[in-house]
């Protein structure tokens, strides 16, 4: 059973979450169903078409299947959004269906994988390191090129770009990830500070929403464990302490959707744990975890181990 009528603040929005296979954009797709958008869940993983070069076993119409499973109403649809000519449908879709958006979601990286950390520009591999940006900034800039024609038809719109990193942690140059990481995500927030202000004279906002140690799928098999047990992990890496579920971006995600003064934030970088306590959310288990200030103020500082007053 979903909530109650009263309960769902974006009864009848459109939203479209884009890269909602796994990880955020399947619990931002689902937290949105779940506070009454309709929701559009798009990703390239499919039971029908096979997976994608990511090789997970995860699907888009499992995804499809949890938005129904939280009492929400939704599309789970095999999009690809490096080739315009799918996303461009999309749109004419969307369209067709609603003849708006109200909400969109950038989901769409999961480009890590071609990550060779500790690297410098010149050792890392070209191929990989190019293919990173390809997945993690043109998929980005291909989706908001179709989709905000029909975001800017009335007030209120909203994007949210997803990244990885606070304004200010990522100020620095983020050496261990590398060239090709720390460009990606510095051109999602200059892509968020330019729909910002693009979209002001519509009436429109868009923000950068990031994580914090997420326990995404692929992060739970990395660390041989389950959502139920996952504090094991602890045992070989201490600072997993601070991790929190990808429910809690979803979360984040629907509150900023719902807040009629949302455009207060526009331009800026927000964090999970920066959010939870203005808006009154929590994770899966009650908390608040506020990685990013445990991160500067702990890990980063060669402390011991201690989620104590960052959740």
């Amino acid at each position: 059973m979903g909530p109650p009528e009263e309960r769902k603040p974006l009864r009848d929005r459109i939203a479209l979450v884009a890269g909602a296979t796994r990880g955020a954009g399947r619990a931002i797709a689902v937290e949105l169903a779940r506070a009454g958008a309709i929701v559009c869940a798009t990703g390239r993983s499919s039971r029908v078409q096979g997976p994608s070069e990511v090789g997970r076993p995860e699907t888009i119409e499992e995804t499809g299947e949890l938005i129904a499973a939280a009492g929400g109403v939704g599309t789970a649809l095999r999009v690809d959004h490096l080739e315009p000519d799918q996303v461009r449908d999309l749109a004419a879709r969307i369209d067709h269906d609603h003849g708006r958006l109200d909400i969109l979601v950038n989901d769409i990286f999961d480009g890590g994988r071609y990550g060779q950390f500790g690297t410098t520009v010149w050792e890392h591999d070209l191929a990989g390191g190019l293919r990173m940006l390809r997945i993690g900034i043109d998929t980005h800039a291909i989706t908001s090129h179709f989709m905000l024609p029909l975001l800017i038809r009335q007030p209120g719109g909203l994007v949210v770009e997803m990244t990885d990193g606070t304004a200010e942690y990522n100020a620095a140059y983020r050496h261990r990830e590398g060239f090709y990481y720390d460009l990606v995500k510095a051109a999602v927030q200059r892509m968020t500070l330019a729909q910002a202000h693009e979209l002001a004279p519509y009436g429109a906002s868009a923000v950068a929403v990031t994580p914090g140690w997420m326990r995404s799928e692929d992060m739970l098999d990395f660390y041989g464990v389950t959502e139920a047990t996952w504090r094991q992990a602890t045992e070989r890496v201490p600072h997993f302490c601070i991790s929190e579920s990808p429910a809690y971006t979803g979360r984040a995600v629907a509150a900023l959707a719902a807040d009629p003064g949302v455009a207060r934030w526009s331009g800026q970088v927000l964090s999970t744990g920066q959010l939870a306590p203005i808006y009154g959310f929590t994770d899966t288990d009650g908390t608040r975890p506020d990685c990013w200030r445990y991160v500067v103020e702990v890990q980063d500082k060669n402390l011991p181990a201690d989620d104590r007053g960052y959740r």
